[in-house]
């Protein structure tokens, strides 16, 4: 034993109790005296400190660095961003792996690369052949940094308690890097481990500082774990082991980097890699992996087999090496298996509960033939006698935040059909529901969901009367001096509302062109989105059509648009960025002060590098003004040829002096969804601001194409008929509707404030320029506490805030002020509200009485036309659709 390497943390485990192993030539603690099942659920459900003190720590530096990395690594290491990791392996000419590791870029001028331990005198020997011809050098410098793993739900907050209150890596999201200060104790914080956990760290700090750390960390509430489960959590994350999942199978032949199913993440073949080790088999490998993604198996030589998760569904266990049969036919091994614990549940969906009580499953990983496919069942020999198990898709989910979410194995929703038989009872259920539904939420609940709003009586009757269901497709014809000609007859009526509305819009907008057959936000930058590719392809029909290039925009997880990201409605229409290989897609920068607020200065550097085709403004989670203005100078004076557009889907009800004019500011494109701050039906609008004189006139009759014929046939005529009366009702009281919902947003967040709730933004601006406040609520207590308050009948937006991992883990309240200021709530009302709030909130107080009693106050809808011909005419409306 005392041959045996040592971590900086030995002494640690062994006045801990841990059982110590040979574990790949170092002394290291298996378990503790909870043993392994208590430590990997305390892990799922906690916070586990991991020594990975003995993985190898490889310091890359020199000119030639990245070059060399290129050429040993099967990852793009153009693609790493400073603050950045990624997985990567360490490939062989064969395309087998010698070694998987991770990659890190803490600082400019060097790389970290991170081995497994037992492998580390091998991947030196093979990374020093490999160096010859290149300017860098590998420094091992393993017995300088230590390595601590925090990995579990609570690890965020631990680390934070430490950093005090700074977050632990630049961003949440997996792979993020930072360089923080642990209480004065210099440390190096990577978002990334090896136990599936969503929230998860590795930190790396000074050798002399790895006692206090893990010490430190044990006092706030962290619990050591040893190998025993880190093994079963790997294991359930399916992540792969080398010497099991990679290297040799136990058949004694080398399994391919393709097999393992993190390949498709850990291997490029990008143009800016060039000829590195193990390309030409790779490549090989890759079109087989193809072919059996295809279900085409025709030849899947170079992919004989593949890692894949494994269940069993008899009582037993599995073990690694033990034989795989499909019928009388050996299809694979057994690579890692064990029963491993699981926490059980109760609930569906956001109702899921954690319960303290486990349960245990026999999973693992076996190496298996290409053609047993997910679902297949399959027999495991177990000392001789053969138990049935399943090849599932995965064994776990992190879809979830802050929790991993065990898959068992058949757990699926039940089966529902629809009965047979007379529906009148079903129909007239559904009209009292119906009605009790209306009446909660028309009368009795809050709404502040900054998405809705509630359009008046007016717009509610016009979009239920007779142009709704009737068809009125139509397009401007050359040969009749661009003449709207429509298709169908009995459409005289609706071009005539069609024409006034566009008058409206324009009008509003303060701009040149408005197009308003879109249905949706969405559809509406899709349509624009389509139109711009199909503009840069006009001069090249003969050729596959060029995608857009560099698109800036907000980030998601910054607040911005669902539609204008990669995921939504630019899906289509970017391209690829050959370095990053990902979306060429460029965030706009924030605040390091304010997250909620774009940081001009950085974002014009970042224009200036990239310069961008088209430069997205608009977000959901949006407090503040659109710099639309500084942007368009900057552009104009570099010269940058570009095209601002600014999807105001939630600000479209704000546009003027109160707000934005963005038309003024410098938009050329300005895009929206017409019912949350536009008490309009739900549809959706372009505007433009090009003259016929234009060159860019010629993109605006390609947007008119691209949503007819291009977007929509049937254009939704009723609720044409009612956006024409929101568009007067705006037009009407607009001024007096803006200048209330500014008033009384930053009147709501004053008194939210003062009532002991922790309002985010600027306090010099009452936290918000716009219809909408946010209150953080604690991570991941968002869900919660939203349906805490709708039970209340205060109806609100859970929200993650820029620091959180997804909705799951929200730990803020989105709220907007729109729909109650038209039913007439003013400052004192919110504040009225904002005390109800603080008391559910803080103290569960419940409100429902107090929030009725509020809300009976205020049914008569204001900024809309309510003099007795309007009146009298809506009667007679009423009375022709039997309302």
């Amino acid at each position: 034993m005392s041959e045996l390497k040592r971590t900086q943390l030995y002494d640690v485990h062994v006045a801990a109790g841990a059982t110590m192993v040979d574990f790949g030539g170092w002394e290291m603690p298996i378990q503790y005296p909870s043993g392994i099942i208590a430590e990997h659920l305390y892990t799922r459900q906690v916070c586990s400190l991991f020594d990975v003190s003995h993985m190898g720590r490889l310091l890359i530096e020199g000119p030639q660095r990245k070059e060399f990395l290129q050429h040993v690594l099967t990852s793009n290491v153009s693609a790493l961003d400073l603050n950045m990791a990624q997985y990567c392996i360490i490939p062989n000419e064969n395309g087998g792996a010698v070694d998987d590791a991770y990659l890190y870029l803490f600082q400019e001028d060097n790389y970290l690369l991170v081995v497994n331990a037992a492998n580390i005198d091998k991947d030196l020997e093979h990374l020093n052949r490999a160096l010859s011809g290149f300017d860098c050098t590998i420094t091992n410098i393993s017995d300088q940094w230590a390595s601590i793993a925090v990995q579990g739900p609570k690890s965020k907050e631990m680390l934070m308690t430490l950093t005090g209150g700074v977050s632990p890596t630049k961003e949440p999201t997996k792979n993020s890097l930072g360089t923080v200060s642990l209480e004065g104790h210099q440390a190096r914080i990577a978002k990334t481990g090896y136990t599936g956990e969503p929230l998860g760290y590795e930190v790396y700090v000074r050798s002399e500082d790895a006692v206090w750390l893990w010490n430190r960390l044990v006092e706030l509430g962290a619990r050591p774990a040893g190998l025993g489960a880190r093994d079963t959590l790997r294991m359930e994350a399916s992540f792969p082991l080398y010497g099991h999942e990679m290297g040799v199978a136990p058949d004694g032949t080398e399994i391919p980097i393709f097999a393992v199913p993190l390949a498709k993440f850990a291997v490029s073949f990008s143009a800016q890699k060039g000829d590195f080790i193990g390309r030409a088999a790779l490549e090989r490998q890759h079109r087989a992996f193809v072919r059996y993604m295809d279900r085409d198996f025709s030849d899947l030589s170079p992919l004989p087999r593949r890692i894949a998760p494994i269940a069993l569904l008899d009582r037993g266990v599995m073990r690694a090496g033990m034989e795989i049969y499909k019928g009388d036919k050996l299809v694979g091994w057994v690579t890692s298996g064990t029963m491993v614990p699981y926490f059980k549940t109760q609930g569906q969906g956001l109702s899921t509960v954690i319960l303290e009580a486990s349960g245990k499953r026999a999973i693992g990983l076996c190496y298996i033939d290409s053609d047993v496919l997910v679902d297949d069942t399959v027999e495991v020999d177990i000392r001789g006698k053969r138990l049935k198990a399943v090849i599932p898709a995965r064994h776990m989910s992190v879809g979830a935040p802050p929790f991993a979410r065990p898959l068992l194995y058949g757990e699926q929703e039940e089966v529902r059909t629809v009965a047979g038989g007379d529906r009148t009872g079903k129909a007239l259920t559904l009209l009292h529901k119906a009605i009790e539904n209306h009446v909660w939420r028309q009368e009795q609940c809050v709404n502040l969901i900054p998405s809705e709003n509630t359009p008046s009586r007016a717009v509610r009757l016009l979009s239920g009367s007779d142009p709704a269901c009737r068809y009125a497709e139509h397009k401007k014809i050359l040969a009749f001096y661009e003449k709207e000609v429509f298709y169908y007859q009995g459409t005289k009526f609706i071009d005539q509302v069609e024409r006034m509305l566009t008058e409206e819009m324009r009008a509003y907008f303060g701009c040149t062109e408005v197009e308003t057959r879109t249905l949706s936000g969405q559809m509406s930058n899709m349509a624009v989105f389509s139109a711009l590719m199909d503009w840069k392809n006009r001069f090249d029909r003969k050729n596959e059509a060029k995608r857009l290039g560099y698109v800036m925009n907000n980030h998601i997880i910054k607040g911005g648009h669902l539609s204008a990201q990669p995921m939504g409605a630019l899906h289509d229409y970017i391209a690829i960025d050959p370095v990053t290989e990902k979306p060429a897609v460029v965030n706009f920068p924030v605040c390091r002060d304010n997250p909620y607020k774009m940081d001009v200065e950085e974002t014009k550097k970042l224009i200036d590098r990239y310069r961008p085709e088209l430069i997205i403004f608009g977000k959901s989670m949006v407090l503040h003004k659109e710099p639309v203005a500084q942007i368009r100078q900057f552009v104009d004076e570099q010269k940058i040829p570009t095209t601002i557009m600014y999807d105001m889907a939630h600000v479209l009800g704000l546009i003027g002096d109160h707000f934005q004019n963005p038309f003024q500011e410098g938009a050329e494109i300005v895009t929206g969804s017409t019912h949350k701050t536009f008490f309009g039906p739900q549809r959706g609008v372009i505007g433009v601001n090009y003259k016929e004189e234009d060159l860019k006139y010629g993109l605006w009759k390609t947007i008119e194409s691209r949503t007819f014929p291009g977007s929509v046939s049937n254009h939704h005529l009723g609720t044409q008929l009612g956006m024409l009366m929101a568009a007067y009702e705006m037009n009407q009281f607009r001024d007096a509707y803006q200048s209330a919902i500014i008033r009384n947003a930053k009147s709501f967040a004053r008194s939210l404030k003062s009532y002991g709730l922790d309002v985010v933004g600027d306090p010099a601006i009452d936290y918000t320029e716009t219809h909408q406040v946010i209150v953080s609520v604690g991570y991941g207590e968002g869900a919660e506490i939203a349906e805490r308050l709708e039970q209340n009948n205060v109806i609100v937006n859970y929200q993650a805030t820029p620091d959180e991992e997804g909705f799951t883990a929200s730990g803020a309240l989105r709220m907007g002020v729109s729909e109650m200021t038209r039913f007439g709530f003013e400052e004192k009302d919110f504040d009225q509200l904002a005390s109800l709030m603080a008391d559910c909130i803080l103290r569960g107080r419940e409100i429902k009485a107090d929030v009725e009693q509020l809300r009976a106050r205020h049914t008569e809808m204001r900024y809309c036309f309510d003099d007795a011909a309007i009146n009298d005419a809506l009667e007679q409306l009423a009375g022709k659709l039997d309302i």
